[in-house]
C-alpha cells in the first residue's frame, strides 16, 4: 500500500536539498556538480556502483526541490532516471561498472534518443534500424529533440532490431559515444530559455560493437518502458517544481503589493485562484509519489498507468500555476526582474514532451477504461 505520509528520511532529504538549492545562483554546471558531490544525482542508482541506493521516489523528491527554488536541473530526468535505470536494471556487468558510477558522481552525463521527426515517441513507428556486420552493429536514422548531447559523453538510442522468428522489428537500445563516427548533431532554434540545448541527431552507419546494446535484444518493450516511465514520473516532478516555484513568487507578491490600503491577497479574485493552484500541484504530486512507489515496488505495469497520470495532472497544474501568478503579478510578471516571464513557454513544455496529454488520454481510455482504439 502506498504510503500518504513521507517517513522522516524523506523530509529530511527534502529539507537538505531546498535548503542547498536555495544558496545557488541558476548555474547548472556548478549546481550539477555540487549537488552531484552530495550525493543527489545518483541517489536512485545502486549502492554497489556508487549511487545512493534509493528509487525513484527519492530522485523525483530531489527534482521537485531544486525547482521548487528556482534551480532545476533537466538533465536529471535523463541521465539518471533514464538511462541510469536502463543500464542499472539491463545492463551488463562492464555496462554497469563503466557508466553507474560515473553518472551517479556526476561526472559523466547520458543523454536519450527516442523521439523521430515522423514517428514523435511512437516506438512501433520509429525507422531508426540497427543491424548486425559480423560482430558489430551498424545503427542508422534520425532523431530530434534530443536534450543535452552537446554536454552528455554518449547518448542512449531507441533503435529498432529484426527478429529472426517473425521478421518484425522489435525495440532495441544502444550506447553511442559522442564522438562515434558517422553520429553528427544539429542544434534545433527553441524559444526557450533553458541551459540544455536541444538536438536534431542523424546516425549515418554508425558502427558500434557488439556490447554498445543494452540488454536483451529480444525484451523489446520491457527495456524501453523501463526508462520511459521514470522519465514520466520525473518530468512531473520537474513541472510540480517549477509550478511551486511560481506560486510562491505570486503568494510572496500577493502578501506585499497594496493598493488602497489593503493587500491584493486579501481579496478573493486573487487568493482563490492561488489556493486553487496549490490544491492541483498537491494533487499530482500525490500522483506523483504513488507512480514512484509503485514502481521501485517493481511494479511496472501499475506504475505506468500511474506515471502517465501523474504527468499529465502535473503538466496541466503546472501550466495553471504558472499563468495565474503571472496575472497576479500583472505587468509586473512579464519583467525579467520577477522570473516568471520564462516559466510561461517551460510549463507548456511540460504539458507536451516527453508524451503530450492527448496520448496519455489515450492510454488511460484504451488501457484503463477498456474502450475501443481510433487509430
Amino acid at each position: 500500500m502506498t504510503a500518504l505520509i513521507e517517513p522522516d528520511e524523506h523530509k529530511a532529504l527534502r529539507a537538505a536539498v531546498s535548503s542547498f538549492a536555495a544558496t545557488h545562483a541558476h548555474d547548472s554546471k556548478s549546481l550539477w556538480r555540487e549537488a552531484a558531490e552530495l550525493g543527489y544525482i545518483g541517489v536512485n542508482l545502486p549502492e554497489a556502483y556508487g549511487g545512493g541506493g534509493g528509487g525513484i521516489t527519492e530522485l523525483s523528491l530531489v527534482l521537485e526541490e531544486l525547482g521548487a527554488a528556482g534551480n532545476p536541473l533537466l538533465m536529471m530526468i535523463v541521465s539518471p532516471a533514464i538511462c541510469g535505470t536502463v543500464i542499472a536494471r539491463f545492463g551488463t556487468e562492464a555496462q554497469k561498472q563503466e557508466w553507474l558510477p560515473a553518472l551517479a558522481d556526476g561526472t559523466r552525463l547520458m543523454a536519450f534518443g527516442i523521439t523521430e521527426p515522423d514517428a514523435g515517441s511512437n516506438s512501433h513507428r520509429i525507422t531508426t534500424t540497427a543491424r548486425r556486420d559480423g560482430a558489430d552493429w551498424l545503427l542508422t536514422g534520425r532523431k530530434v529533440f534530443v536534450s543535452g548531447v552537446d554536454i552528455a559523453d554518449a547518448t542512449l538510442i531507441v533503435g529498432r532490431t529484426e527478429d529472426a522468428r517473425t521478421g518484425r522489428l522489435k525495440p532495441c537500445l544502444f550506447i553511442v559515444p559522442r564522438d562515434a563516427p558517422g553520429f553528427s548533431r544539429r542544434r534545433i532554434d527553441m524559444e526557450l530559455h533553458s541551459d540544455e540545448k536541444q538536438f536534431e541527431l542523424v546516425l549515418d552507419d554508425v558502427r558500434l560493437p557488439a556490447d554498445a546494446l543494452v540488454g536483451d535484444e529480444d525484451a523489446g518493450l520491457l527495456q524501453l518502458f523501463a526508462g520511459l516511465n521514470p522519465e514520466r514520473i520525473m518530468t512531473a516532478a520537474f513541472a510540480i517544481g517549477m509550478g511551486r516555484h511560481a506560486l510562491a513568487k505570486a503568494v510572496s507578491y500577493a502578501r506585499e503589493r497594496t493598493v488602497w490600503k489593503t493587500p491584493i491577497g486579501a481579496h478573493q479574485a486573487i487568493a482563490h485562484p492561488l489556493a486553487q493552484a496549490h490544491i492541483d500541484l498537491e494533487l499530482a504530486r500525490l500522483m506523483m509519489q504513488k507512480a514512484a512507489h509503485l514502481y521501485d515496488a517493481g511494479d511496472d505495469v501499475g506504475a505506468g498507468e500511474a506515471a502517465n497520470m501523474a504527468k499529465y495532472a502535473a503538466g496541466e497544474a503546472c501550466a495553471r500555476a504558472v499563468d495565474q501568478a503571472v496575472h497576479t503579478l500583472g505587468g509586473n510578471g512579464l519583467t525579467r526582474e520577477f522570473g516568471l516571464a520564462r516559466l510561461i513557454t517551460a510549463a507548456r513544455v511540460a504539458r507536451i514532451a516527453p508524451v503530450s496529454r492527448e496520448m496519455i488520454l489515450n492510454y488511460v481510455s484504451h488501457r484503463t477504461l477498456g474502450l475501443p482504439k481510433s487509430y
